[in-house]
């Protein structure tokens, strides 16, 4: 389940938050976009050069060319003599003299009037008039002239030569004609040839208006609250994909272990320190489960412990009791009471060995179990223990073959502990085999620690009995009549473990051998 480390919890809601800013950034963006795109809209400025572009104003298709007037734009079509033909816009002249539209500005030109008013004392009007002309490169020049309530010129030009202007001229030379809006005109040629006059209206936006416009596109700023809303909605779902699925996942874990259930999380997802805390649920519970199942198999091991108990303790009692039931009775022969007696005292101490098995099995096993320990040369252990068991292995009717080199190899051992762990497997391989067994005893020095078989080519153990033969009370054959309490085994392994050793049966001996048990010993420092 190790997969590369990514996304810490710190990590992801740096991200979300930095997305999440951004998410708002890019909805404010969008919603001034829009709101702009909206005013837009509400005043779109009237495309003049594109209507004077347009080959329809030249056909008379006038109605065709409304589309380049925006929301302020409006144009009316005089023919030479100042007649009406079309007119896009209200508010229009049917007929105009045509030296009033001469008067208003050609469009493109750059040309732009204003109009002052002016008290010429003692209730006399004067109006100043002043024409501004840009020549497209930031160049600008400037005409005035000064007309008196008559409209006449009394001071300066505008550069047209007139004297003196008609109201009509006024109006429209000043743009007063029409109300907040702005005046241009545009000559063209008709398809018959005959010339046509284009009147430009562009209406200024009035303060109400405006307000009037803005008023109506608050909707769009509206807007900003629904998408916060949606995009904060997303966020939390999708954090809460990441962190809070998984924590429910290891809840749901957690509970299904306080009932009993072995459940795994397995990959539960999210940053990365979920998915360790997962990880490490996982790693708990299949220790637990491991640590339940050692559990029955100590209980079983311990029902099966009383009942072995049980089994070699009552054989002895029972004989000891029925004979003694029998002496007291009076139903033992004169001549059969010696017997009887011998018979309850090797019971007896058939039931005191026992005994002592099972008290030095519990001291093995108990967690203040010691060994007292020196530098021993195994080597020449070995062939000490050998010479002292010598006697034992030849009035057994078995054969010996030593293989111990002559080079030194030293040990931290408990020499009465250890030599007690050899008596065991001696006893064993003389009470398990018949007459004529040849025993194998070797010692290899290999790197950092000592290597001792001790073999047989025997009888052998069963299969089924191999794989628990160091238990307590398993014996080396399926029956429980024999004089071994099943003890030996399970005190030897015990005893190498505490030597920082180990022991065990070898599955494949070598060619002529039955029964090969292969202890390790690690070689003393220095």
């Amino acid at each position: 389940m190790k997969k590369t480390e990514k996304g810490g919890l710190f990590g992801l809601l740096a991200r979300q938050y930095l997305l999440f800013s951004l998410a708002m950034l890019a909805i404010a963006a969008a919603v001034f976009a829009a709101w702009n795109l909206y005013l837009d809209r509400l005043w779109r400025a009237a495309d003049w050069y594109g209507l004077l572009a347009d080959p329809a104003l030249a056909k008379g298709r006038y109605e065709t060319l409304h589309r380049y007037l925006g929301q302020g734009g409006a144009f009316a079509v005089y023919d030479e003599e100042g007649a009406l033909l079309f007119a896009d816009g209200a508010g229009f002249d049917r007929a105009v003299e045509p030296g009033a539209l001469a008067c208003v500005p050609v469009w493109g030109d750059g040309v732009q009037i204003d109009a002052y008013e002016l008290d010429g004392g003692e209730g006399a009007a004067r109006h100043l008039v002043v024409a501004h002309t840009h020549d497209g490169t930031g160049g600008e020049a400037t005409r005035t002239a000064v007309l008196d309530g008559g409209l006449r010129v009394l001071l300066g030009d505008l550069g047209d030569g007139r004297t003196a202007y008609t109201p009509a001229e006024y109006a429209y030379l000043t743009g007063a004609r029409f109300e907040n809006a702005l005046l241009a005109r545009a000559a063209f040629t008709a398809a018959d040839g005959s010339g046509r006059t284009l009147l430009l209206r562009e209406s200024f936006l009035t303060d109400g208006q405006y307000q009037q416009i803005l008023n109506r596109s608050g909707w769009v700023a509206a807007l900003f609250l629904p998408l916060f809303l949606l995009t904060a909605g997303l966020f939390i779902r999708h954090l809460r994909r990441r962190i809070a699925q998984p924590l429910e996942a290891l809840g749901a874990a957690v509970e299904a272990q306080a009932a009993g259930r072995d459940v795994r999380v397995g990959d539960c997802g999210g940053p990365r320190e979920i998915r360790r805390i997962g990880e490490s649920f996982d790693r708990f519970a299949a220790l637990l489960a491991e640590s339940e199942a050692e559990r029955k198999r100590l209980d079983e091991g311990r029902q099966k412990l009383i009942a072995d108990i049980s089994h070699d303790i009552k054989t002895p009692v029972t004989v000891i009791c029925g004979a003694a039931d029998a002496l007291c009775d009076g139903k033992v022969p004169a001549a059969e009471r010696q017997r009887t007696l011998e018979m309850i005292r090797g019971k007896a101490r058939d039931l005191a060995r026992l005994t002592d098995a099972f008290h030095e099995y519990s001291k093995t096993q108990h967690p203040r179990f010691e060994l007292h320990t020196r530098r021993v040369d195994v080597c020449e252990f070995l062939r000490a223990w050998l010479a002292e068991r010598y006697d034992e292995i030849d009035l057994a009717g078995f054969s010996l073959e030593p293989a111990i080199p002559e080079t030194p190899a030293f040990c931290m051992v408990d020499e009465w502990q250890l030599r007690r762990a050899l008596d065991n497997l001696l006893s064993n391989a003389v009470r398990h085999n018949r007459l004529g067994t040849q025993l194998f005893v070797e010692l290899e020095v290999g790197a950092g620690a000592v290597t001792v078989r001790v073999a047989d080519n025997g009888a052998g153990i069963p299969p089924a009995r191999r794989k628990t033969i160091f238990e307590p009370f398993v014996t080396g054959s399926d029956a429980r009549t024999g004089a071994g309490s099943g003890l030996g085994l399970a005190i030897t392994r015990r005893i190498l473990e505490k030597h920082g050793g180990a022991i065990r049966l070898n599955d494949r001996p070598a060619p002529g051998r039955a029964t090969e048990f292969v202890l390790t010993l690690p070689l003393a420092e220095g």
